[in-house]
């Protein structure tokens, strides 16, 4: 029988494993991760209603359960028990194999809704930057999960520091491509010349940057900055989805979801002849406007205390109290430089803490930590690398691999000392 139902699943496009007992799979679940489970009810050893109450229920893939001696109680009492479907013998071929499919078909949107509920819950960064429960806070949250799963275009537009690019990776990490890269682009730095070897690529050479964002998101930052040869050049990609690498003669296809960012009104830069209409048009199927921290000043309290508290344990320290003094002058700045000017504030106040004093208005003022000297050599130690590795991160516009060869070390190692030393990649492009 069960030599039968592998030719049977063979045939059908399955890949089978068959296991002469019960006991087996509970030792093979985790390396084969099938999408359904067909088991006889009486087998050697543990039976199939005994296997069934051995899964988790959360976790293992859905049973089906075949047998020659069932009835209608047993039925009843597998289903009740968990199993996904009881099937009796002599079985129908047909029957059988869409009950399977059913099961697993059912087993791969289990897993899909995991994956995202775990992403939700992570959010993907958004935790850092959309901290907060004011209205606009709410909003935009709302807004990023639900185009995380549409492939159409998202423009971001805010000001300097309110976390753009960390939006465009929450929708990147959310959405239906999360595996594949994240390509962000600086369109400031991008020059036509030497633009189409860098970014196309070259025959039978180095791929292009472009194509390295085949199967995830390419994301175009400050857009509005894009030379307007360039502008040209980009539109064309995303339009045909392909590119051309200089040299050769078949164009390489590309699928990925565009995502650009821009501090200004791209409107405006339209109209001014700054960025090419057809462009903006390509970009702006759907806008997200990012409020400015002065928007959502019920949110800088809470902002504060999770930034202090994030670089004590950076720099190995006690998270200092706030002083009325101190949510005074966190609530009355204009905060110009938004989240970002935030956390860079409550870093110095942090390092003026492990000095013994410091005030949030002495933070304030950028010049307060010039003079701040590590204690300890390994605080001097961290200070130093976090500071080399974060010019070297700005410097390099994010590539990390540019990066860690610039600093004679590993990417492992790089990603690291990142986490270790709290940096904030995103906050620092």
């Amino acid at each position: 029988m069960r030599l039968s139902l592998v030719d049977l699943l063979d045939a059908s496009g399955w890949q089978v494993e068959a296991l002469p007992r019960a006991e087996r799979l509970i030792e093979r679940l985790a390396e084969f991760q099938p999408d359904v489970i067909l088991s006889d009810v009486r087998m050697p050893g543990m039976s199939g209603l005994q296997l069934l109450d051995s899964l988790d229920r959360d976790l293992a893939p859905p049973l089906v359960l075949i047998s020659a001696h069932g009835d209608i109680a047993m039925a009843v009492d597998a289903m009740q028990r968990g199993a996904y479907s009881f099937v009796e013998k002599p079985y129908e071929p047909r029957r059988l194999l869409n009950i399977l499919r059913h099961a697993a078909d059912q087993h791969a949107m289990r897993r899909t809704n995991a994956r995202l509920k775990t992403r939700l819950m992570q959010l993907s960064g958004l935790d850092r930057v959309l901290l907060g429960q004011t209205p606009e806070t709410v909003a935009l949250r709302e807004d990023v999960l639900d185009l995380s799963q549409s492939g159409a275009a998202v423009m971001l537009q805010g000001e300097t520091g309110t976390g753009k690019e960390l939006v465009a990776r929450a929708l990147h990490d959310l959405g239906t491509q999360a595996e594949g890269p994240f390509v962000a682009l600086n369109c400031a730095a991008l020059a036509i010349e030497g633009f189409e070897a860098e970014m196309f690529g070259t025959g039978g050479g180095a791929k292009g940057r472009l194509q390295g964002a085949d199967g995830g998101t390419l994301f175009l930052d400050e857009i509005c900055t894009c030379p307007m040869p360039v502008q040209a050049k980009l539109l064309r990609v995303i339009e045909d989805k392909q590119v051309l690498p200089l040299g050769a003669e078949t164009p390489v296809p590309l699928s990925f979801r565009v995502i650009s960012a821009t501090n200004e009104d791209a409107e405006e830069a339209e109209r001014e002849g700054r960025l090419r209409a057809d462009l903006l048009y390509r970009l702006n199927t759907t806008v997200i406007t990012l409020p400015t921290l002065r928007q959502r000043r019920d949110d800088v309290m809470l902002l504060a205390a999770r930034f202090l508290d994030e670089f004590a344990r950076v720099y190995e320290t006690r998270v200092p109290d706030l002083t009325p003094e101190d949510s005074a002058a966190l609530l009355a700045h204009d905060w110009p430089g938004n989240v970002r000017e935030l956390r860079n504030v409550c870093e110095r106040r942090v390092l003026m803490a492990r000095r013994g004093g410091g005030s949030i208005a002495q933070a304030l003022r950028r010049d307060s930590v010039s003079d701040d000297v590590p204690d300890t050599l390994r605080a001097a130690v961290a200070a130093f690398e976090r500071e080399l590795i974060a010019k070297a991160i700005t410097a390099h516009e994010g590539r990390m691999d540019a990066v860690a060869e610039t600093l004679g070390i590993g990417r492992r190692t790089l990603n690291e000392k990142i986490v270790k030393l709290g940096l904030d990649k995103e906050a620092l492009l």
